[in-house]
């Protein structure tokens, strides 16, 4: 009786426009037609909420990704990256076997003796300098931040300044540009390294070894056929569990990059990295004030790369220079 009696109160509100929550008494189907649009109009597009050295962005109110840039890490790193269909995380951000992987990342080993890519912070940490959003829109959010590369207590390395800008052009698709100016602080050098650079850790689902797909531009799969290769993309793809769509994530490689496209450092695990440290005959070297500037794109995309058309994806943003 109480119940029919609330209900009739909330209709007779709802008629004079003033209806209000009945201290948690209405049904559920009551309760979800009352439930403001403006709030989800508002969230239409690209959102970006920034709480200290986090940066989340969503899209259609649905979180996209967060760059996490916490002082206290080995290094700044995104994690999740939603699937333009699922919504869940392509990435993992830690797993065995090394679980220092963080999802998609920026670091390197082997930098003046330094570590800058495993755990131990007392051989190297690529710190924040506090990141901003540089622009924000319903189409795009750019992201900035510099980076000192150090050891604690030591001078500074190497800094980074780095430009991410995310944008949706479809609902199958997401994208991440990356530009990172790597300048020397003093003299580089950079010993050969397997621990080197842009680097993914996808997500145990979508990896061979999970049984997703590892395949290249050229159309290379597994570990055995893209290692040390070098192509204008690899990536994961593949069905999170049973009934689910498939999706995948790809890594693009610019051939304005220092060496052109790097030779990429694969594993059926989920870890893929264009990677020239590692293929290289001598010792890397940078004087100190000098930079290389680095362009990398990630792709979210629903379904295969075929279908997603990652080749003509890559030309286009190539051409853009």
């Amino acid at each position: 009786m109480q119940d029919q009696l609330h209900r009739r109160a909330f209709l007779k509100l709802t008629t004079l426009g003033l209806a209000v929550p009945l201290a948690g008494r209405l049904p559920a189907a009551a309760a979800a037609a009352k439930a403001p649009p403006a709030a989800e109009a508002e969230a239409k597009g690209l959102t970006v909420y920034q709480l200290g050295p986090q940066i989340w962005v969503r899209y259609n109110n649905r979180l996209l990704t967060c760059y996490r840039a916490h002082r206290s890490q080995k290094y700044p790193y995104f994690y999740p990256l939603a699937g333009p269909v699922s919504g869940l995380s392509l990435t993992d951000e830690t797993t065995l076997p090394y679980p220092h992987h963080r999802s998609l990342f920026f670091g390197c080993d082997r930098v003046n003796g330094g570590n800058y890519w495993q755990e131990d912070f007392d051989k190297g940490q690529i710190l924040s300098t506090g990141p901003q959003v540089a622009n924000s829109s319903a189409d795009t959010v750019e992201i900035v931040d510099a980076c000192d590369w150090q050891k604690p207590g030591g001078p500074v390395v190497m800094r980074d300044k780095r430009k991410i800008a995310i944008h949706v052009p479809n609902e199958r698709l997401r994208l991440l540009d990356w530009q990172i100016e790597w300048q020397a602080v003093e003299e580089v050098v950079i010993q050969k390294t397997n621990h080197s650079l842009f680097s993914m850790r996808a997500a145990l689902e979508i990896s061979p070894k999970g049984g997703g797909t590892l395949v290249n531009a050229e159309g290379d799969t597994g570990e055995k056929g893209t290692f040390g290769k070098k192509s204008a993309w690899c990536g994961f793809f593949g069905r999170r569990a049973p009934g689910f769509a498939v999706e995948g994530i790809a890594i693009f490689d610019h051939p304005a990059n220092p060496g052109g496209l790097a030779p990429w450092f694969t594993r059926d695990y989920g870890f893929a990295s264009p990677t020239p440290m590692y293929f290289v005959e001598r010792q890397w070297e940078l004087a100190a004030g000098k930079s290389v500037t680095l362009r990398y794109r990630v792709v979210l995309h629903a379904g295969t790369p075929k279908e997603a058309d990652l080749d003509a994806l890559h030309r286009a943003w190539v051409a853009k220079g």
